[in-house]
């Protein structure tokens, strides 16, 4: 889950995406913003353990890792788990990874069959700077992931629609996948789009695997996506064409059904460490 700038509905996207993920299989997210500017923690309806609860020095177990993931609900009787960090406000800063290979072999350890990870990096900048300083960006390393679907977050307003267009030039210049893209336009406010959307949607259609519309819900402007169930009608269906749309996008890029799910290779030296870089073996991760 990328965004162009703050405050493109990225993490109502990636709730919503997860709670139309979960029907089809075990879902979780991954925040990966630092605690007090996340919305994560207060949006879980039942509280895990927390991240800080995963020691970095030695090797974790499923169960560990489940214990850690806090507890949404979905529509129906489904539900959706959270990795973040639960301490107070007050507590030190939890050191994060910021290796997305970290961060996926964190999920691989939890087995789950989709897995979005919240980002809070800016396309953009990202691209550029790892361009200047002759390095591989955490863009670029999201979408190296096996089976990796990047959805890019933009706000329905003119300014959020112009630093899309630069993210997508940045992206295509640097050869990131746009034909596995899913652009996610999220809706601010209630009325029509402006019609700069309207036209970047129609430019951006034939350049990525699909465009979709996230309608303005305010429920989730006021609680979050603590309870999916509450939420309207057109807010799920958003999701469910998300999931789609993701889903697809695996699909045309890998096969379908997706390859089977590789087996984690044996650990032969220390144990990688959760708050710093690793490297991980292949997951089937459709999202």
């Amino acid at each position: 889950m990328l965004s162009t700038v703050g405050g493109s509905g990225r993490s109502t996207t990636a709730g919503l995406l997860a709670s139309a993920l979960s029907a089809m299989g075990s879902t979780v997210v991954l925040d990966t913003g630092p605690r007090l500017s996340s919305p994560w923690p207060a949006w879980s309806a039942e509280a895990g353990a927390g991240l800080l609860s995963l020691p970095p020095d030695r090797p974790l177990t499923r169960a560990q890792v489940h214990a850690a993931a806090s507890r949404t609900p979905a529509p129906g009787d489904g539900t959706w788990q959270v990795l973040t960090d639960h301490q107070e406000w007050s507590h030190p800063p939890l050191p994060l990874p910021d290796d997305p290979a970290a961060w996926y072999q964190l999920a691989a350890i939890g087995g789950w069959q989709a897995v979005i990870a919240d980002t809070v990096h800016p396309v953009a900048h990202d691209v550029l700077t790892a361009r200047c300083a002759g390095c591989t960006g955490l863009t670029a390393g999201w979408c190296q992931l096996p089976f990796s679907v990047p959805v890019l977050c933009a706000a329905t307003t003119g300014s959020g629609v112009q630093a899309l267009q630069t993210a997508v030039k940045a992206a295509s210049a640097e050869g990131l996948p746009l034909h596995r893209v899913v652009v996610a336009l999220t809706a601010i406010g209630e009325g029509r789009s402006p019609a700069a959307v309207k036209a970047t949607a129609a430019m951006l259609e034939p350049r990525v695997r699909a465009v979709v519309q996230v309608p303005y819900d305010p429920r989730i402007r006021a609680h979050g996506m603590r309870d999916a169930s509450r939420l309207k009608a057109r807010s799920l269906d958003a999701g469910r064409q998300l999931a789609r749309a993701v889903v697809d996008s695996a699909q045309a890029a890998w096969g379908d059904p997706l390859p089977a799910a590789a087996t984690p290779r044996p650990r032969t030296a220390a144990p990688p460490r959760v708050h710093d870089t690793a490297r991980i073996a292949s997951k089937k991760v459709p999202a």
